[in-house]
Parts: structure tokens; C-alpha cells; sequence
């Protein structure tokens, strides 16, 4: 009986968070109201409010969760979140694997494209989201940062603006990529994107 009750709380809460994203995409953050989760999950606003305190720790978990899991982020006390795949990506230092790490990345951008887009948009209204999406692109940036000095790539000041100068590109191409007309089919825009990143950090 334990096991069935804690089976259908998992269900409510997943129900709310897939209803919340699929709102926040057709109507918007800001005019996405809790009632509305909470219809659309066939649930109540009073349910909604036994999963999450708010609509922002609804979008907080969505981020969390749901990017950290297409990227295979896991916790990490230093960083808040860790990809140890790019960490030894950066590492290792090939061109073969920074090409196959941006490859396997390109697969999740269907998936973490709109719960970007959604943060940075929820952002500009809710102050406790300001910093949101930006502190995970900072612990991308550390995951290249620990990479590097791992490696004894580069002076050690150096290794930081690297990463920055990594994800803010991988970050605007996965952004845009379908929308932007930069005359490169998908293959050669990920060769680009790979190679751009083999120059930056080896």
C-alpha cells in the first residue's frame, strides 16, 4: 500500500511538472497561473501546493531536473551540478572526443532549448529566477575549468575565460540553430561547432 501511495505522488508530481512546462511554452511564464497547472493535471491548486511552494520552485525543479538529466549532470558539492563526461571530454583534449561530446550534446538541445528559453523569460519578471539559468551555465563553465586544469592545459588564468568563451557559443548555437540562417546544414554546423571548441581549449 506504501509503495502505491508513493507511486501516485510520483505520477501527481511528474503530472504537474509536464503540465507546467507544457504551459510555460504555449502561454508563457508570466501568464501561466498555478490554477492553470493544476487543471491541466487534473488536480487542484491545493494539490499543486503540496508538490511546490510556488510557480517559480515548479520551473526550479523543471531546470534541475529535467536539464541536468539530458546533459547527465549529476550533484556535485563544489559546483552545484557536474558533467563528468564533459569534464573528461575537456580532459582528454582530442578533437575525436570534444566532436563526439558536441555530437551526443546536439541530441538534447530539442529537449533543453525551450526550459532555457522559459528560465531566461521568467527571469525578467520573478526576481528569485534572476540568476536561474545562468548559475547552470556557470557550472558548465567550472566543468571546463576543472577539465583544463586537470589537463595543465593552459595558465591557469586562462582556463576559466575559455570555458566562458566555450558555452556562451555552444549556448547561442543551441538557441538558435533552427531558427538562424547561417548557411550550414546540421552536420556542418556541428563540425564548425566542434572544431571552434577543439581551438579554444587545447
Amino acid at each position: 500500500m506504501a509503495n502505491l501511495r508513493a507511486a501516485q505522488k510520483q505520477m501527481t508530481r511528474r503530472l504537474l511538472m509536464e503540465s507546467g512546462l507544457d504551459l510555460f511554452r504555449t502561454k508563457g511564464y508570466a501568464a501561466t497561473t498555478i490554477d492553470d497547472i493544476a487543471t491541466a493535471a487534473g488536480t487542484t491548486r491545493v494539490t499543486f501546493y503540496a508538490y511546490f511552494p510556488t510557480r517559480s520552485d515548479l520551473l526550479k525543479a523543471l531546470i534541475a531536473e529535467q536539464l541536468n538529466d539530458s546533459l547527465q549532470r549529476t550533484a556535485s558539492a563544489e559546483h552545484g551540478s557536474t558533467a563528468l563526461g564533459l569534464v573528461a571530454t575537456v580532459t582528454e583534449g582530442t578533437p575525436e572526443a570534444i566532436h563526439a561530446w558536441i555530437r551526443q550534446t546536439a541530441e538534447s538541445w530539442p529537449v533543453i532549448r525551450p526550459l532555457i528559453r522559459i528560465g531566461r523569460d521568467a527571469a525578467a519578471i520573478d526576481p528569485e529566477l534572476a540568476d536561474l539559468v545562468e548559475r547552470w551555465l556557470e557550472e558548465a563553465i567550472s566543468d571546463i575549468e576543472d577539465g583544463l586544469a586537470a589537463a595543465d592545459r593552459f595558465a591557469p588564468h586562462q582556463r576559466r575565460f575559455r570555458g566562458v568563451l566555450a558555452m556562451a557559443e555552444l549556448d547561442y548555437v543551441a538557441q538558435h540553430w533552427e531558427r538562424a540562417d547561417w548557411k550550414l546544414d546540421r552536420e556542418q554546423l556541428l563540425q564548425e561547432l566542434g572544431d571552434s571548441w577543439v581551438r579554444q581549449l587545447t
